[in-house]
Formats: C-alpha cells, structure tokens, sequence
C-alpha cells in the first residue's frame, strides 16, 4: 500500500518538450523583431519561413496528450 489514496506520478513528456522548446528557439529572432517593430508583414512572413516551427506549436497540445 505505498501509494493508497494518491495518484500515481506520471513522467514528463520529453520529445513533446523538446519539440516546443526547439520550435521556440527557431522563432526567437521573429518574435523579438516583431515584439521590437511589430508590423503585420512581418508577422505575415513568419509562416512563410517556419512552417514546421509554427506546426509544431499548433500540434502541441496535441503532442503532449498523446505521450501521456
């Protein structure tokens, strides 16, 4: 009876992490041009040049309910 009455401790999902941390990491020059000068062209350039990046972000959710 080690764990009665609580639930059991499930394990971060990694890839998931690693993923959206990656993802970010690309974007972090568009982010800060567009949090310095922010323009819709330029945010309108961002899909254009980081489709797996915005990808990975739209499916994260997703990512993270599927590894646990």
């Amino acid at each position: 009876m080690k764990n009665a009455g609580r639930s059991p401790r499930r394990p971060l999902p990694l890839i998931p992490l690693l993923l959206v941390l990656f993802a970010l990491l690309d974007l972090r020059t568009e982010l800060q041009l567009l949090l310095d000068h922010f323009t819709f062209s330029s945010l309108a350039e961002i899909p254009r040049h980081h489709p797996l990046a915005l990808a990975v972000l739209v499916c994260s959710p997703w990512l993270f309910q599927r590894a646990r």
